[in-house]
C-alpha cells in the first residue's frame, strides 16, 4: 500500500497530466467528469485528431498491492477528426466493436493469475488513459475512482470477538443493515460496503480469519461470531428496528445460508456462486453441527493455460456422503437472491443454485429468484473490477482457474450489481426508508 507522501505526491503528477495541453490540439475527455464512483461509467472521447487518423488507446491502473492492471485498442478517427468510444469501433487489441467502457473491463495484470486487490477504500484509485499516435502520446487524461461518497463513514469494528469494518450513510437513518461476509479474503471487503453505504444501507463488512488478531485457520466455522456481527449490526443506534439483510459470495454463500436458517431476524439474502452445502470444514451452532462437504483434488485437472481446474472436485452435495452437508434452507423465513455463472470453474454454482431452488420448492414455498450468467467466472463483484480468470485458492493451497470470459463478466458484474440494488430495496426497504441513491 502506498506510504501518505507517496500518494501526495502521485495525486500531484496526475493533476499536472490532467491539466497539460498537448502542442498537437489533440484533447482527450471523460465525461460527466474525470472524477466518478468506482462503478460509475465515464464517456470517453478524443478530439483534434486527423480525419481518419489511427491512434491507440491505452488504459492503466494500479492496484493496493502496486499490480499493473493494463488494456489498449486500436480506432481511427471520423470525418471529424474525432473517436467516440460510445459509438466508434475498436480495430484490434484488447477487444474489438463498439465498447463503450472497454478500456474498463479489459484491463488486466501481465499475470493473468493476479486479482485486483482494493484494500484502502477511503483513497480513490486511478485509471490513467493515453491517446498513442506513431507509439508518441499525443493526449492523456487520469480518471478518478472513488469508493467512499462524501459523508459514508467508515468504522473499524472491534466488539467482543469480532472484527471489521462498519460503513454508515449520511444522516442519522435509521438505515437497513447489511452484512457482507467474504470469509477468505484474509480481512473485510470494504470496497462493497463503501458503495452500498452510499446507496443508502448500514453495511457491516465482517472478517472472520486471517484479519488482525483473528485466526489465520480455522478448524470450524463458528455460527455464534457471526450471530455477534449481526447482533452488533442491530444494535447500532442508525439500524435499530431496520430489517438485515446477508450479502455473500463462494463460501460465504453457505455461512449465510445457515445463518438465515439457524438464526432469526434475517430478511433477505443475496448469495452470489455459493454452495447449497456447508463446505470444507465442520459449522458449529451450540448444539447443531453440520460435517462439511469436501473434494478430491484427483479429479482436478489442467488448462491449456496451465492452472489447476478444480470445478469438479467437491463431491455432490446429493450424494450418500454429500447430504448429511445440506443446509435447511426451508426453515429461513428470508427472500433469497441465487445469483450462479455457468461457466464458474470454482466449483458448480450453478448446479448448487438449482438444487436450493428445488429443495425451497419441494417445502412449498417460492420465496426465491435465481439470476443466471451464461459466461460469467466466479468472482461477480462491483462493476469495473477487474475480471479475475485465475488466482490462488486458499482452500486448495494454489492458484486454480476461475472461468468465465470478460466481457460476458464484466456485463455479469454491471447486471447484478443492479439486481442485488434492487432486491435489498425491495426486501429490507419500508414505505417510511431513509434508502437513497447518493449519486
Amino acid at each position: 500500500m502506498f506510504s501518505a507522501l507517496k500518494y501526495a505526491l502521485i495525486i500531484s503528477a496526475r493533476n499536472t497530466l490532467a491539466k497539460m495541453h498537448y502542442s498537437s490540439g489533440v484533447m482527450l475527455r471523460l465525461s460527466p467528469s474525470s472524477k466518478c464512483s468506482f462503478e460509475n461509467p465515464v464517456h470517453v472521447t478524443v478530439s483534434g485528431l486527423n480525419p481518419q487518423q489511427h491512434v491507440e488507446l491505452r488504459s492503466k491502473m494500479t492496484d493496493d498491492k502496486g499490480v499493473v492492471f493494463k488494456a489498449s485498442a486500436i480506432y481511427r478517427a471520423d470525418d471529424s477528426g474525432q473517436v467516440d468510444l460510445n459509438c466508434h469501433s475498436s480495430l484490434g487489441g484488447s477487444y474489438t466493436g463498439i465498447e463503450p467502457a472497454g478500456l474498463f473491463w479489459a484491463l488486466k495484470a501481465e499475470a493473468l493469475s493476479s486479482k485486483f486487490v482494493k484494500k484502502d477504500v477511503t483513497r480513490p484509485s486511478f485509471v490513467d488513459i493515453e491517446v498513442l499516435s506513431n507509439d508518441k502520446v499525443i493526449a492523456k487524461v487520469t480518471n478518478e475512482r472513488h469508493c467512499m461518497a462524501d459523508g459514508v463513514r467508515r468504522v473499524p469494528v472491534a466488539e467482543g470477538r469480532i472484527r471489521g469494518t462498519l460503513f454508515l450513510p449520511p444522516g442519522t437513518g435509521p438505515f437497513p443493515g447489511i452484512l457482507d461476509t467474504y470469509v477468505f479474503k484474509g480481512g473485510p471487503f470494504e470496497l462493497r460496503a463503501a458503495l452500498l453505504a452510499k446507496k443508502g444501507f448500514a453495511v457491516l463488512a465482517l472478517a472472520f480469519q486471517g484479519y488482525q488478531d483473528l485466526p489465520q485457520k480455522v478448524e470450524k466455522f463458528d455460527l455464534e461470531y457471526f450471530e455477534e456481527g449481526i447482533t452488533f449490526l442491530r444494535q447500532q443506534p442508525e439500524v435499530k428496528g431496520q430489517k438485515i439483510g446477508l450479502l455473500s459470495i463462494s463460501k460465504s454463500g453457505d455461512l449465510s445460508l445457515s445463518m438465515a436458517s439457524f438464526l432469526p431476524g434475517i430478511s433477505a439474502i443475496v448469495l452470489i456462486n455459493g454452495c447449497n452445502a456447508n463446505t470444507l470444514v465442520p459449522l458449529q451452532y451450540k448444539d447443531i453441527c453440520l460435517p462439511p462437504l469436501l473434494f478430491n483434488l484427483k479429479r482436478a485437472k489442467m488448462t491449456p493455460l496451465g492452472f489447476l481446474d478444480v470445478g469438479d472436485v467437491m463431491h455432490d452435495p446429493m450424494s450418500k456422503e454429500g447430504l448429511p452437508s445440506v443446509i435447511p434452507i426451508e426453515r429461513a423465513t428470508c427472500s433469497f437472491m441465487f445469483i450462479m455463472s455457468e461457466a464458474d470453474r470454482n466449483w458448480r454454482s450453478a448446479y448448487y443454485a438449482t438444487l436450493a431452488c428445488n429443495r425451497l420448492q419441494e417445502h412449498g414455498k417460492n420465496n426465491y429468484e435465481l439470476v443466471r450468467y451464461e459466461k460469467a467466472g466466479h468472482f461477480i463483484e462491483v462493476p469495473y473490477m477487474p475480471f479475475c480468470p485465475a488466482a490462488f485458492h486458499a482452500a486448495v493451497g494454489q492458484v486454480v482457474f476461475f472461468g468465465g470470459e470478460p466481457k460476458a463478466h464484466a456485463e455479469a458484474q454491471l447486471d447484478a450489481w443492479a439486481k442485488i440494488q434492487i432486491f435489498f430495496k425491495k426486501h429490507l426497504v419500508g414505505a417510511d426508508h431513509n434508502c437513497t441513491s447518493m449519486l
